[in-house]
């Protein structure tokens, strides 16, 4: 997904190099520099740490909160089990550690 994000903001242009007198493409950092919105990516993640919140705060016998919870087997023989739902929102909690701002979940 910012494989994608970046390639979209490549529409920025080229820049003319004054020391080798040529046209290049944005590096990452300069892309990252110029655009100051979170990526993608972590906005997602955000979001997925505000809907956690969310169902947390919800009665035991709601459904998101029940599905949450669910134990389901889904494994194949080769392949390594699936993520689950609170595998992905521990990840997102340690990535980001703790410092989610109640007043911007949606």
């Amino acid at each position: 997904m910012n494989i994608f994000e970046r390639k979209v903001y490549r529409i920025l242009g080229p820049v003319y190099d004054s020391e080798k007198e040529n046209w290049r493409i944005l590096t990452n950092k300069e892309i990252y520099a110029v655009v100051t919105k979170p990526t993608k990516t972590e906005t997602l993640r955000f979001n997925r740490l505000c809907w956690f919140g969310h169902v947390q705060r919800m009665e035991e016998n709601r459904i998101p909160k029940r599905v949450l919870y669910m134990h389901l087997e889904t494994t194949s023989l080769r392949d390594r089990p699936r993520n689950r739902r609170q595998d992905e929102v521990r990840e997102d909690g340690r990535i980001v550690g703790g410092e989610v701002c109640a007043e911007k979940c949606i």
